[in-house]
């Protein structure tokens, strides 16, 4: 069963410190993810790591991405479709605060 576009998370910086990218909605909604777009808006290369797991945990064998490199003015997009339990946290890390920038979209729906 589809579930209604939404944008999970708005455009907003990584953080230098782990720190929750998505929180998830009530155990009743299910939560897809269909895309992630990271747009690195300075002149250096910036590398992510992003996590799945509890809230603001960066533990070792939860990461979706490990460093990766968004070279100086580009952008990546990845995009999946993975569901996110009413458990799960998208949590992130930059290298550099205030370098890049990232916005979640995908679907909910009621369980």
């Amino acid at each position: 069963m589809a579930g209604t576009p939404k944008v999970i998370a708005s455009v907003a910086f990584i953080a230098n410190a782990a720190a929750n990218i998505y929180t998830p909605a009530a155990a009743t909604i299910f939560t897809t993810i269909k895309q992630i777009h990271i747009c690195n808006v300075t002149t250096s290369a910036c590398w992510f790591t992003l996590y799945i797991g509890a809230t603001g945990a960066s533990v070792s064998g939860t990461e979706i991405f490990k460093q990766y490199v968004v070279a100086a003015n580009s952008t990546y997009d990845w995009f999946t479709s993975r569901l996110m339990l009413s458990t799960n946290f998208l949590v992130g890390v930059a290298q550099t605060a205030s370098a890049l920038t990232i916005e979640v979209l995908g679907e909910q729906g009621v369980v």
